[in-house]
């Protein structure tokens, strides 16, 4: 379709999707919906944040894949530190206090944007350091494990732990990227990692859309 790269271009589109679903969802409820979902009205801020990540991988993704280059894929990368750290707020909000996670949420969107920025700066230095951003992306996915393992308010908890396995899916295929090219020539590790890590954020929309506040014993 004379697209650059088109797999890793088109893949994206399921996170602009997923993205605008997540966003009309939340932004419909009426309050005796949002009053059956949230604890606490504030705690939908965090997954907007969420839905507003994806949507902007979507177009950061498809920015830095039709002619990738480091200065694109800042672009790239800064919308999945968007939904990263409004994962984390959202689980803090959700097993600590509602409180703490929106005192701590500007924190940890600096330090998810920060991330990426000391990257790109190494960059320029000839440097290349990923640790602070991989480390944001590992605590990220531990704050998703520990909430499988705390008490949770709402009905669903497991759905945690599919969110999470989509994201080490799309890891590994993000790893093994040329093997999977090279065994048919037909679609990338890149561009099926895109799908999974996707899945992840339809999963989020899933268990919003279902669970429900639990009633004490």
């Amino acid at each position: 379709m004379g697209i650059p790269n088109f797999g890793d271009v088109a893949s994206n589109l399921p996170f602009a999707a997923f993205g605008l679903w997540g966003l009309a969802f939340l932004l419909r409820l009426k309050p005796a919906e949002l009053d059956l979902r949230f604890m606490d009205r504030l705690e939908r801020t965090h997954y907007l944040l969420v839905f507003v990540g994806l949507l902007l991988t979507a177009l950061g993704s498809s920015y830095y894949h039709l002619a990738p280059d480091n200065a694109r894929l800042v672009w790239d990368r800064l919308p999945m530190t968007l939904v990263f750290m409004a994962m984390v707020a959202a689980v803090i909000a959700e097993r600590v206090s509602i409180r703490l996670s929106l005192w701590l949420l500007p924190l940890l969107l600096m330090l998810g944007a920060e991330s990426v920025l000391q990257w790109y700066a190494s960059e320029l230095r000839g440097a290349g350091d990923l640790r602070l951003y991989a480390g944001v992306q590992v605590y990220s996915a531990l704050v998703l494990l520990l909430a499988l393992l705390s008490p949770s308010r709402y009905t669903c908890k497991s759905d945690f732990a599919v969110v999470l396995g989509f994201y080490v899916l799309a890891k590994v295929l993000e790893a093994t990227d040329k093997q999977i090219f090279n065994a048919g020539h037909l679609v990338s590790g890149h561009t099926l990692k895109h799908f999974a890590a996707a899945a992840a954020g339809y999963w989020i929309l899933r268990m919003l859309q279902r669970r429900i506040i639990l009633l004490p014993t």
